[in-house]
């Protein structure tokens, strides 16, 4: 593959280098099969030098001038449009989203570093008012220090900008590491970094293995803030790692996500929606839909009509036109989802479209309905992640409230209805960070994105999204 931006090295400390050990990881197509490159393959060694390097360049860039650090974001955030479309062709290359996904996750990578550049200019401190006369009372905000970033594989460019950006502008320095099956899009953030003028040893990226570079940076108390998006095992793994030098931590983690559909909605935007919700990379994304509750009422028509637009998308690979579901990430993702219809059908629902592999055959995986879903059934506490719709049916409002919050997990809810006073009742009761009423598509930059529950902890986005790389301080000036 021919990509100004597929680089096989990592950068550490300004440098871009190879395993010590020569070690390589190879990366593939998932459309393909084909290999498109070798990573380095990373541990231990690699990340304490990446750690110091950050250490080092933090000591100057914590003190650098507030507009210098935006001037450098804002660098970043064109050096992202004007290769735009190289860097969406490379993440469709190692991850299988259509290409026309791959180009808008590159643009709202770019619209979190905007954002954050001008957030930084809004972090304000204060002047308490003092007891007494011969006081004044400061509260300050300040770098919280070496950052490390672990991303996922589902969305490598704007999981890295979600947390480069508030970083970058706090004045942190930073030891990233990407998943090794989408490794390309993250390492191409040093790159960018680079071309934006950014310090030796500000943006580290590292590659390979997730158990030797999260155990050094975890067991290391230079590393002093963790953020990390993935699953809700790993989250409480690393969790539990933090306390050894009680690091800050921000966990963006699983997600089960409701999506309700009253019989006073409107239907086709309904659907239309769940579409959004449900299909986009491929059901692979942490705020997917992953069950629906249709009111009795209306539950046939809306079934009709999600199964003919269901039936209605182009499958294919993410580079050629107008395809707009690509292959899963791998094998074990197809598994997965096959586990889980099986196990549905024995417990008495039915497949009324998909259910089985596609015939272009190798990730690629049929867009799937399942009616009759109930709450014993896998999906309806498992997190799919995967292109499969359960429709689960219910009666009254109080039916749909509890299924939905039925889950340990709080990440993301969708309903829609008519009714303004039901529209505040979800927003009071169900418990979950992100809520989108009459809306399947509802990140946004300026605002908060994370779970409640064991979905994760801390926000991304919004002002929000700075305070985590921030420490505050309050001084006290007496004998005034």
């Amino acid at each position: 593959m021919n990509n100004l931006f597929l680089i096989e090295k990592n950068l550490i400390g300004g440098q871009w280098v190879d395993a010590q050990s020569g070690a390589t990881l190879a990366v593939n197509n998932p459309a393909t099969d084909e290999i498109i490159g070798h990573i380095p393959n990373c541990g231990a060694k690699e990340t304490t030098l990446a750690i110091t390097a950050a250490e080092r360049a933090f000591d100057s860039y914590s003190r650098s001038n507030l507009s210098e650090r935006v001037s450098l974001l804002n660098n970043l955030h064109d050096a992202l449009l004007d290769n735009h479309e190289a860097l969406a062709s490379l993440l469709t290359a190692e991850q299988g989203k259509p290409l026309f996904e791959a180009r808008g996750e590159i643009a709202i990578g770019a619209a979190y570093i905007k954002w954050f550049a001008e957030e930084i200019r809004r972090s304000k401190g204060e002047l308490i008012p003092a007891p007494t006369n011969d006081r004044r009372l400061l509260v300050t905000h300040h770098p919280v220090g070496v950052v490390a970033a672990i991303t996922p594989w589902n969305f490598p460019s704007s999981m890295l900008a979600r947390k480069l950006g508030p970083a970058l502008a706090a004045g942190c320095t930073v030891v990233a590491k990407p998943a090794t099956a989408t490794p390309y899009s993250g390492i191409a953030w040093g790159k960018l970094a680079e071309e934006a003028g950014f310090p030796a040893g500000v943006v580290n990226i590292l590659t390979g293995s997730s158990q030797a570079i999260g155990g050094t940076i975890m067991a290391s108390p230079t590393v002093r803030k963790v953020t990390f998006t993935g699953s809700t095992e790993v989250g409480k793994t690393l969790i539990r790692q933090s306390a050894d030098t009680v690091k800050k931590v921000s966990m963006e983690l699983g997600g089960n996500a409701p999506f309700i559909v009253f019989n006073d909605a409107d239907i086709d935007a309904a659907v239309e929606g769940a579409m959004i919700a449900k299909y986009r990379n491929m059901g692979q994304t942490c705020v997917c839909t992953n069950r629906f509750y249709v009111q009795a009422d209306v539950h046939d028509e809306f079934v009709a009509k999600l199964q003919a637009a269901t039936e209605a998308m182009n499958i294919g690979n993410g580079m050629d036109d107008n395809v707009q579901q690509g292959p899963m990430i791998d094998h074990n993702a197809v598994a997965k989802v096959e586990e889980m219809i099986t196990d549905a059908v024995n417990k008495g629902g039915t497949v009324i479209s998909g259910g089985e592999r596609h015939n272009l055959g190798k990730t690629y995986f049929q867009p799937t309905i399942i009616t009759g879903a109930t709450a014993d059934m896998q999906f309806a506490t498992d997190e799919i992640f995967g292109p499969l719709s359960a429709i689960f049916k219910f009666d009254n409002d109080d039916e749909a409230f509890a299924a939905a919050n039925a889950t340990e997990y709080g990440l993301a809810a969708y309903a829609y209805t008519k009714d303004l006073a039901r529209a505040f009742r979800l927003s009071n009761e169900l418990e979950y960070g992100l809520i989108g009423i009459n809306a399947g598509l509802i990140t946004t930059v300026e605002a908060p994105f994370g779970g409640l529950k064991e979905s994760g902890i801390g926000k991304e986005g919004g002002s929000q999204g700075l305070e985590d790389y921030l420490e505050t301080k309050y001084t006290c000036l007496a004998g005034l």
